[in-house]
């Protein structure tokens, strides 16, 4: 089995910007090469548009990379969903004429937002062909988009490889191969009721981390044995308990329902990936090809923000288009409380410039653990202490001072 690093790009809204920041991070670490780090890239909802972003050009990692976070940096709400007055007062009276004449309609909105602009823009950003053409010639290897189906309730991973990948098919999960294209992303990223589902073949498909039970896998089956979880998930505080004396907004709820879809699949699974490669790594390689065992341990490293992403999205609502900031403090999303399903929606480029420079600071402070997941060797790895004027994850001293000494300690 040749040693291929994957990284596991997840879902999360507006939040995959800090994937993007922890990128550009790698991009550094790898001495902004051309070559592509990642034979084995796999992403579900957001995390599956900045995969297919960086298979489009894998033959240039440093140019995918650069703009892919031009792209994030300069976001703006209208470039994912219509957030006019116009479009937000038809969604809203859509909705509420649903509630009271529903029986008499038959049929109601598909969504709370109309996401076309994600489509145009994709359409003209991305180029789907270049896939293929970086897995013909060798820059890549296996390409993954993850999608949920509604009508069998199966977790159905698209993928795009060479030719010696095959399909699998486990409990309620099923990799399929496809030439992936516009509809594949836009079906990914559906986020259940606030964008419309999308129809591939004969059923319909929403956000790919629903009744995603392993999202670690596709990068298994795709033959990864280094994978790289770029969560944009909870900080480690984010999880303790705390009293709630108010009965919860609709904010709340939805915040908590999104949550749950996009985040809590991912730390089941990697709590089960860390008690396999403890089961397996306690038998000897001979051992198990003796017994037929066809597993090996896969190494693993997580990167997750160190900073709750409701508490900085709140800091940033007042960047949303007023018709969306109106219709979000209606249902309780404009405070800290509710500030949860805010952190999904909010493409607004204060927002995703802060969650890139999160991601790129939180991916430099694990430093040594990504030059080892890597194979760099640390002698060659250069790193510019200085404060960077581009505004990708400016360090204080402390830090500079604390991956200065990580480093004299990898090179001893």
């Amino acid at each position: 089995m040749e040693d291929r690093a994957a990284p596991v790009l997840t879902g999360g809204g507006a939040r995959a910007a800090y994937q993007v920041g922890v990128l550009w991070a790698i991009r550094e670490l790898t001495g902004r090469s051309r070559a592509n780090p990642f034979p084995i890239l796999c992403g579900t909802s957001a995390g599956a548009i900045n995969a297919v972003a960086l298979a489009s050009y894998a033959d240039n990692f440093d140019g995918s990379v650069r703009r892919l976070a031009w792209i994030w940096r300069n976001f703006h709400a209208h470039h994912v969903y219509r957030a006019d007055a116009f479009a937000v007062t038809k969604s809203a009276l859509a909705w509420g004429g649903t509630l009271l004449w529903g029986w008499l309609l038959r049929r109601g909105p598909k969504s709370l937002l109309d996401n076309q602009p994600l489509r145009e823009l994709l359409a003209s950003r991305l180029d789907f062909a270049g896939i293929g053409r970086a897995i013909d010639s060798g820059a890549l290897y296996a390409l993954s988009v993850t999608c949920s189906g509604y009508a069998t309730g199966e977790s159905l991973t698209f993928y795009e490889a060479a030719r010696e990948v095959s399909p699998w098919r486990r409990a309620a999960r099923v990799g399929v191969p496809a030439r992936l294209g516009v509809e594949h992303l836009m079906a990914s990223s559906a986020i259940p009721f606030v964008f419309p589902a999308i129809k591939i073949n004969r059923e319909y498909f929403g956000d790919g981390s629903m009744r995603q039970l392993a999202p670690v896998s596709p990068a298994v089956h795709l033959g990864a044995s280094r994978i790289l979880v770029v969560g944009a998930g909870r900080a480690k505080d984010e999880t303790r308990r705390a009293r709630g004396d108010r009965y919860p907004t609709p904010a709340q709820i939805a915040g908590h329902a999104l949550s749950s879809i996009f985040l809590d699949g991912l730390a089941v699974d990697l709590e089960r990936l860390d008690r396999i490669n403890a089961t397996v790594g306690k038998i000897p390689p001979p051992l198990r090809a003796e017994l037929g065992i066809p597993l090996k341990p896969i190494e693993t490293l997580v990167i997750s923000p160190s900073e709750r992403l409701d508490y900085l999205a709140a800091r940033h609502f007042h960047a949303l288009p007023r018709p969306m900031r109106i219709m979000l403090r209606g249902v309780g999303a404009g405070g800290r409380a509710g500030s949860t399903v805010l952190s999904y929606l909010l493409f607004e480029r204060s927002y995703t410039r802060a969650l890139i420079d999160l991601g790129y600071r939180d991916a430099m402070m694990r430093r040594s653990e990504l030059i080892r997941f890597l194979r760099l060797d640390p002698a060659g790895v250069k790193f510019e202490t200085r404060q960077r004027a581009s505004g990708f994850g400016a360090m204080t001293p402390e830090q500079n001072l604390e991956i200065q000494s990580e480093m004299s300690e990898l090179s001893s």
